[in-house]
């Protein structure tokens, strides 16, 4: 099967890896990849949202099968325009994307069919906005509606932080059209946990549970960025709170996208809070997150395109889809200055000596010399196995020694929470 991945990231480089074991993956392409996923994949010199490139060139090449990874193709109906062409794709529809391409339908959804999340109100009025925060207080969470790189969310530990976001996303312009329209959450409190799940739109297999540090440094302070770290499973994610996520979350979820006439296939994020009151849904994401899938993958035994067909079929229960007992750890290491300003063009050393590890590419290209240098913010994705949680940690920490740059940044407490 010729198989292609959209995509150019980490994320991307993980599910190119996975799918290059799979027997039935003849030929692997990915658009438009880096230079890290040249080693499992032919790189394809399209962009990731450029929709009608994309799906002119899958069909030219007589694709079988395209993974649409990233969220914004995803949101732009990547997926309808390859099926309109008779191309299998894997990734929600555009009429399901909108689960995360709109923080204020998720809301309406989960509060149409009781699906427990934090209370909230949406705002398109900047002073009404304005007002609202001073009437509810601080700490307040305060989001933009749209897509936003995982950067449009602000933990507001006061009312003036909370105003100068809204701020930013209304009056400013900070990310686009993305923030013209504020959703503004109470404060829920207690440990995150992350939960991706497979779907076929009728049925859910959620995958092991997996935590995000999403803050640039150490102790959760500074920046959101897209993803510093990722570790699975969660000490936090017992299997009470399991089974008490898949009545009140996950199936809900499926049958409340199913009853809007938007059945879910591929992979649905579920962002939890575990509150005192229970588990709780912060945020809904249409696809892999990134870092989580790197550990995750590391985890799956089973055959990732066997799973993905299944998706496109709607015969997952009939798979048995398998996980190592091990502990899986990403460090993510980035350009001093992310997730603000940073150079690129640096050249990485190092790469050649680690061991024991897997490092997914994220943000590197090759210069004339055939080298590895930085090409974003988050460069590597450095992630390994261990028999416990701590000794996964231990080891990707380890392995990341060899590699250094220019200003090179990273978490050093990945796991500690």
């Amino acid at each position: 099967m010729k198989v292609l991945v959209v995509g150019g990231g980490g994320r991307e480089h993980a599910i190119c890896w996975k799918l290059a074991q799979s027997p039935a993956v003849t030929e692997l392409y990915c658009a438009p990849g880096n230079a890290g996923i040249e080693a499992v994949a032919q790189c394809v010199p399209i962009s990731a949202t450029d929709v009608e490139t994309m799906v002119k060139w899958a069909k030219d090449m007589a694709m079988d099968f395209v993974v649409v990874a990233p969220d914004d193709p995803l949101a732009l109906g990547m997926v309808d325009a390859l099926e309109a062409e008779g191309i299998r794709a894997f990734g929600p529809r555009k009429n399901a994307a909108v689960i995360e391409a709109s923080k204020a339908f998720s809301k309406e959804l989960m509060k149409k069919y009781g699906i427990p999340t934090a209370k909230y109100a949406t705002f398109t009025d900047e002073a009404a906005a304005l007002a609202y925060i001073d009437e509810q207080g601080a700490p307040i969470v305060v989001k933009a509606d749209g897509l936003a790189l995982g950067k449009g969310v602000t933990v507001a530990a006061t009312v003036e932080e909370a105003k100068n976001a809204v701020r930013e996303m209304m009056e400013e312009g900070k990310f686009g059209a993305s923030g013209s329209t504020v959703v503004i959450e109470e404060c829920m409190t207690g440990p995150e946990v992350t939960v991706l799940a497979f779907a076929d739109g009728e049925h859910v297999v959620p995958m092991p549970s997996s935590q995000d540090h999403k803050r640039a440094y150490d102790g959760d302070k500074g920046p959101n960025t897209g993803g510093m770290g990722a570790f699975s499973p969660s000490p936090n994610y017992t299997p009470e709170i399991a089974k008490t996520c898949m009545e009140t979350i996950f199936l809900p979820t499926m049958a409340a996208m199913k009853a809007e006439g938007r059945p879910f296939q591929g992979v649905l994020y579920f962002g939890l809070m575990l509150t005192p009151q229970g588990p709780k849904v912060v945020e809904y994401n249409a696809r892999f997150g990134d870092p989580e899938t790197q550990p995750l993958l590391m985890r799956l035994e089973s055959d990732l395109f066997e799973i993905f067909n299944a998706c496109v079929d709607g015969t997952l229960d009939q798979l048995d889809i398998r996980w190592k007992e091990e502990a899986a750890c990403c460090l993510v290491l980035s350009s001093g200055g992310y997730p603000l300003h940073y150079e690129k063009g640096l050249p990485i050393s190092g790469l050649d000596q680690v061991e024991g590890a897997m490092v997914f590419h994220a943000g590197t290209k090759r210069d004339a010399e055939g080298g590895f240098v930085t090409n974003g913010g988050r460069v590597l994705g450095v992630t390994a196995l261990g028999d416990t949680l701590p000794e996964a940690v231990a080891n990707a920490y380890a392995a990341a020694k060899p590699i250094t740059w220019k200003d090179m940044h990273f978490r050093t407490d990945i796991g500690k929470k």
